[in-house]
């Protein structure tokens, strides 16, 4: 079972990083990963899998969190 949780989220760039969470992003895309080195490098390739490259106008930030 994977332990750990990716969390992608694309936040609009007027939205200061510290600030993009899962309330204030655009897009909140999930999946699992198996280790932290795992779960930080698949987080922007989930994103841009579903079409967020972190283009003009948003960025993507990377959360890994425990499964529950």
């Amino acid at each position: 079972m994977n332990a750990i949780l990716v969390v992608a989220l694309v936040c609009a760039s007027t939205v200061q990083a510290p600030d993009c969470s899962r309330e204030t992003a655009l897009d909140v895309i999930t999946g699992p990963a198996h280790t932290l080195q795992e779960c930080l490098i698949q987080g922007p390739v989930l994103a841009a899998n579903a079409g967020h490259a972190g283009g003009e106008g948003s960025y993507v930030k990377t959360r890994c969190e425990p499964r529950r």
